[in-house]
């Protein structure tokens, strides 16, 4: 498994983590981050998503409850919906879009149900296809206006 595969595994634990506790996000990162060995590299990518989801959390909701509305956020598995962040999040900060849904569909077929690669594919092929990898605000709305 590449690091930048274990990085987003690992990062999805800490979110998955911090949905459903009131653990800090500095003292799971650390905890994981040791427990799975990770390189440098893989550490800085897995603090830089983890953060990055955290920072953007209600904007990402959004978005997702914007692209998925027969399946509100709040209702969602905590696997899909932290899937889903994490992946909007790369797509439109980090990762080339095709590259972060392969990824996202990756971990839903690992750690989501039998549906999930499917709602996770189709969340993020929506978001692309409107969006591209732009800047995009919490209404679902691009920065153009």
């Amino acid at each position: 498994m590449g690091f930048r595969r274990k990085a987003r595994v690992t990062a999805l634990q800490i979110l998955y983590e911090l949905d459903c506790t009131q653990h800090e996000a500095e003292k799971a990162l650390a905890r994981l981050a040791t427990q799975e060995a990770l390189p440098q590299e893989a550490h800085g990518f897995v603090e830089r998503l983890t953060q990055g989801v955290l920072h953007d959390k209600t904007r990402l909701d959004g978005l997702i409850n914007h692209f998925a509305p027969a399946f509100p956020v709040e209702q969602m598995s905590l696997v899909d919906r932290n899937i889903l962040r994490m992946a909007i999040f790369e797509i439109l900060n980090i990762t080339p879009p095709k590259v972060a849904i392969n990824e996202a569909v990756e971990l839903a077929k690992a750690f989501g149900s039998d549906s999930s690669p499917r709602l996770v594919n189709g969340v993020l092929g929506s978001v692309v296809a409107k969006y591209g990898s732009g800047r995009i605000d919490s209404t679902g709305q691009d920065g153009a206006g």
